[in-house]
């Protein structure tokens, strides 16, 4: 029988993960080789939104059981009993793997991300849903200190709303502190499996604002390229220092932000529109990953957009940066946007005419 290309990656040693909870789409990535999956507010309220017919009834029960709870509250509730439901399909490979694999990643509230000790809080409660959840936290200075404190705590996380190569390393050697506390303190880390998001897409994305904006003209074809020079840069050092943590693909625009991956001892975390197409296209599941990007389109982004070389260096941003860089800005505003349209959504069952 003929693999398809999801299957095809993961028989050639890298990870693929649905990115979403939706229980009917992680079933069908499951039975397709997925080993992972992805939960935050937007997802859920998308998820509720769209299946209004399973997760209507589930709220307004919800609703009538706590009379004194705002949305938030209920909002929070959802979002662990969904996780809980998803988790669940991902428990047999969390299992069979010891823990490598397997694990759905929640994220914190999205609002905490100025507050290290809220976000510390939350993540212990949403680690209780499953033996198989990982906690999403932010990479911005307090989001470091707490998945450095997470980690110690023996939590896996997953450090995301990361976008470049300084990023990337402050959240592994963040991890790589926080195991060294739990080893201390007598916590095994033997089954925790710390993964580093890099959103491909998103730096992209604010590249072309950028271009748009200062009006920088370079071939289209280019701007493609700066999230995949970004990952393929970070594979080679993530291997050289021997971090515990793996590299995490995210934010998919096009198929070379999976094809050029393959082959990698990583994740792939794609959403269920994209990898239905990359299965149906011509694009083979072949390893690409240590097939460097094209020097010529480095330079040429390094030329016209700082932003690439602060993403692209790794010295290129302090720590304190990475709060104001663009595609920081422009992701935490969508992610608190997105949490207060799952809000929005639970108010207005809760304030409706009956």
């Amino acid at each position: 029988m003929t693999k398809t290309r999801m299957q095809q990656t993961a028989q050639l040693g890298t990870d693929f993960w649905n990115d979403s909870c939706d229980l009917e789409e992680l079933s069908e990535a499951v039975s397709n080789g997925a080993v992972g999956a992805t939960s935050n507010p937007v997802i859920v309220s998308q998820v509720a939104g769209s299946h209004l017919d399973q997760w209507g009834p589930v709220i307004d029960q919800l609703i009538t059981d706590y009379p004194k709870l705002s949305e938030i509250e209920i909002g929070w509730m959802l979002v662990e009993i969904i996780g809980r439901e998803a988790s669940k399909l991902l428990l047999p490979v969390f299992e069979q793997s010891k823990g490598r694999k397997g694990r759905l990643s929640v994220q914190v509230n999205p609002v905490f991300y100025r507050d290290p000790e809220a976000m510390i809080s939350h993540a212990e409660k949403i680690a209780e849903i499953a033996p198989n959840i990982a906690i999403k936290a932010p990479v911005t200075s307090a989001g470091l200190a707490a998945m450095e404190e997470m980690t110690a705590r023996g939590i896996s996380v997953t450090a995301t709303v990361s976008f470049t190569v300084p990023q990337a390393l402050a959240a592994a050697e963040a991890v790589e502190r926080g195991l060294k506390k739990a080893h201390k303190a007598g916590i095994s880390t033997n089954a925790m499996s710390p993964m580093v998001v890099v959103m491909v897409g998103r730096l992209d994305d604010h590249l072309k604002r950028v271009a748009a904006r200062e009006q920088i003209v370079v071939e289209p074809g280019y701007l493609e390229w700066a999230g995949i020079a970004v990952v393929k840069k970070l594979y080679t050092i993530f291997r050289q220092r021997g971090y515990q943590s793996r590299l995490l693909s995210a934010a998919y625009r096009n198929h070379m932000q999976w094809s050029e991956f393959v082959g990698g001892d990583l994740a792939l975390t794609i959403p269920y529109t994209w990898w239905k197409r990359f299965d149906a296209s011509d694009v083979p599941a072949e390893d690409r990953i240590n097939i460097p990007v094209d020097k010529h389109i480095i330079r040429t982004l390094a030329e016209h957009f700082p932003d690439f070389n602060r993403a692209y260096e790794e010295n290129g941003m302090n720590i304190d940066d990475f709060a104001s860089y663009g595609s920081t800005v422009h992701t935490l505003r969508q992610f608190i946007e997105g949490y207060a349209e799952l809000l929005s959504l639970i108010r207005g069952r809760m304030l409706k005419e009956r």
